[in-house]
């Protein structure tokens, strides 16, 4: 993948890629990885929130690990 920063995005993640002695490279992948596992925890808490409803029924962990 080959992507454009703009300038002030390219010089935080650079900045960043120093403080934390790794390539920018390394740095950005990271960065977007996190971005992921939050975008992917937005859309699973609403998931759950639309389940939780007083009518919900329980499932324990048991049965549904089978």
């Amino acid at each position: 993948m080959n992507i454009s920063l703009p300038d002030q995005v390219d010089v935080a993640l650079k900045q960043l890629a120093r403080r934390d002695n790794v390539p920018t490279a390394t740095k950005a992948l990271g960065l977007i990885q996190s971005a992921l596992e939050t975008e992917e925890d937005i859309v699973l808490d609403r998931i759950a929130m639309a389940r939780d409803t007083k009518k919900a029924k329980f499932v324990g962990h048991d049965r549904v690990w089978k």
